[in-house]
């Protein structure tokens, strides 16, 4: 009989830990006929003043841009955008590298996305049939197939009930009984201990936080040497550790990713220990 692999998983943030920008600049926002600095303006500006969710203020400015220039946006023009978004180097190969060598010790492992930013923008990257779910971000289409309204907001504090939804694996965004029910911690499918929750800024530490107090473990990366916001979250207590945001083999993250799936493979096998 087969010996049955260890479950694990990664979570990613997307923006700034994936790729070094925005999702929306690259292409997108040059489409709705202004400026990454107009628009966020924009979107701030409409988030402080009507004391609104900063997320659901980007997405109705998208909205109304494309109103503003009768330019209908369907699902299928925010996957094309998405083939433009650039990643971070090492990423394209890392999935199928690191799937590799989990597999070797005796683990299989799942990725996942949990981001702020557009689903279907995210479905349409090079590397989105590397994950078991991408949660993020998305629209309602109406009955043309263009976006009309927000259906899924995905904030600094949600992002923590997609991490629950993998734990105990529910990952039907419409099933809200799933996720709140009650299942004792050793019978979930995913446990928190083997879990690591990559991301960059301060819309991770909610998940962070609670994945550490959880017994899992996180990673805070950073890109073109400004490590301060990184090294911020390591002195606070949210990331265990942080790395230049760098996929390739033998480097920070690559060493991270493999000393805990070590790790966790020797965890399961002193649980296995019988007295």
């Amino acid at each position: 009989m087969a010996k049955k692999l260890i479950p694990m998983a990664i979570c990613y943030d997307f923006d700034g830990t994936l790729s070094p920008g925005n999702m929306q600049e690259y292409g997108f926002i040059k489409e709705l006929g202004v400026t990454p600095e107009e628009f966020w303006d924009r979107s701030n500006s409409l988030a402080k003043e009507k004391k609104a969710d900063d997320i659901l203020a980007y997405m109705k400015v998208t909205i109304d841009e494309s109103k503003k220039r009768n330019l209908p946006i369907r699902r299928e023009d925010f996957a094309k955008y998405g083939k433009n978004i650039k990643l971070y180097k090492g990423v394209e190969e890392w999935f199928d590298r690191i799937n590799k060598y989990a597999r070797s010790k005796g683990v299989k492992m799942e990725h996942y996305i949990l981001s702020s930013g557009l689903k279907e923008m995210l479905e349409g990257s090079p590397i989105a049939n590397k994950f078991t779910e991408i949660f993020a971000s998305s629209f309602l289409y109406d009955d043309t197939g263009a976006a009309v309204w927000p259906a899924i907001v995905l904030n600094y504090t949600s992002k923590t009930q997609y991490m629950f939804r993998i734990n105990k694996g529910c990952l039907d965004v419409t099933d809200t009984e799933g996720v709140n029910r009650h299942i004792d911690r050793a019978c979930r499918p995913m446990p928190f201990e083997n879990m690591i929750y990559i991301g960059d800024g301060s819309t991770d530490i909610p998940c962070m936080a609670m994945l550490n107090k959880a017994g899992g473990h996180t990673l805070a990366v950073y890109k073109n040497g400004k490590k301060e916001r990184a090294s911020a979250l390591n002195r606070d207590g949210r990331a265990h550790m942080v790395a230049p945001a760098d996929y390739s083999e033998g480097k920070g993250i690559d060493k991270f990713v493999k000393a805990v799936i070590d790790k966790v493979v020797s965890d399961n096998m002193l649980k296995s220990i019988k007295p």
